[in-house]
């Protein structure tokens, strides 16, 4: 064990007697999501670098405070990727906070979620105990439930201190096609070629115009551009289209005005909602400017309807933060808390991040 686990177990362990309450953190880069910033933050960046990494393998093993552009830049040397393609809003972003943050990019839509992808954990629990789970190998599934549990705890369950996690080669060429089509034409579309044998792995929409983003075989992109038509966007637009989505370096992001992130079925058409809409994955994720007067139980009735769910993603309001995320079913809500209550029995592990459930 090294110098800084064993002070972070004593440190975890002091303020768990005390009742102090400690929140783990990276760069930082991520303070506006979720709820309001509570406890002593708990730098996690002193504990850093790649552990192991074995190309032919497809596993990477860092360190959590990793910076998550170390761990690209390794992966780029052997055109490998984090498939998820999770948003970096630093240049100082990590491994650890990228992970427990839960946050996809474009590339979700056809390569899955972060939880797919945490193959093993090393984390410290609530009581300064040091646990592991899962382990390097894909086959090697021991405890594998137990790690997919890191992405989206937003630091409320444990603290992450090493992380293994899959990694995916780059596609040996790829294509952008552009649409034009309203919101609910866009859906049905995207979703029937969604349905074929077409290696799309990433679209958007917004003012009326849908993006597809095409990668595999060289054969397989060719024979797709012949077979959806559309306009071909130069590769160099295209790029930058799609890295601006990524980190959230879009227009669409640039504003003062709150920012609602809606899950709903992709198939689900327009919701009715007043404001400005930027849809991706197929219609499974949107994002809504809404306008003054659309309140939160209007945004989430209608989510709920659709058989989804809406969490206010940003907002300059620190009072609406205290009910960020929408409260799941009270199934799920019970085993949400009876984690919370096996791992931080205290409750002293970033308290209200994820308010009003943790």
């Amino acid at each position: 064990m090294s110098d800084f686990i064993e002070t972070l177990c004593a440190q975890v362990e002091a303020c768990a007697r005390s009742g102090t309450a400690l929140r783990p953190q990276g760069a930082g880069s991520k303070h506006f999501y979720g709820g309001p910033l509570q406890g002593e933050a708990l730098d996690m960046r002193a504990h850093s670098g790649i552990l192991e990494y074995e190309p032919t393998e497809l596993v990477i093993t860092a360190k959590a405070g990793t910076p998550l552009a170390e761990i690209e830049a390794a992966l780029a040397e052997n055109r490998q990727e984090l498939a998820f393609e999770p948003p970096r809003f630093s240049a100082e972003s990590t491994l650890g906070g990228t992970i427990c943050a839960g946050l996809s990019g474009p590339g979700r839509l056809a390569r899955g979620p972060v939880k797919d992808y945490v193959l093993g954990c090393t984390v410290v629990d609530g009581k300064g105990q040091m646990l592991h789970f899962g382990g390097t190998v894909m086959k090697n599934v021991a405890g594998y439930d137990v790690s997919r549990m890191l992405p989206g705890s937003m630091g409320t369950l444990c603290i992450a201190v090493d992380l293994s996690i899959k990694v995916m080669p780059l596609a040996p060429a790829g294509a952008t096609l552009r649409f034009d089509f309203n919101q609910n034409e866009a859906i049905s579309q995207i979703n029937t070629w969604l349905g074929q044998p077409l290696p799309i792995s990433a679209s958007s929409w917004e003012n009326g115009v849908l993006w597809v983003r095409l990668r595999g075989a060289q054969a397989a992109v060719t024979a797709a551009i012949q077979t959806m038509g559309g306009e071909v966007v130069a590769e160099e637009v295209a790029s930058a289209y799609w890295l601006s989505l990524r980190d959230q370096t879009h227009g669409f992001f640039k504003t003062s005005a709150d920012i609602w992130r809606l899950a709903v079925p992709p198939t689900t058409h327009d919701l009715g909602l007043e404001g400005d809409m930027l849809m991706e994955w197929a219609g499974g994720q949107r994002w809504l400017k809404a306008v003054p007067g659309l309140s939160a139980d209007m945004i989430r009735g209608a989510a709920s309807r659709a058989g989804g769910h809406a969490t206010l993603y940003r907002t300059e309001s620190s009072d609406a933060r205290l009910n960020a995320f929408q409260m799941p079913s009270a199934a799920m809500l019970t085993l949400q808390r009876r984690l919370k209550q096996e791992l931080d029995p205290v409750g002293i592990l970033s308290p209200q991040r994820i308010a009003p459930i943790l």
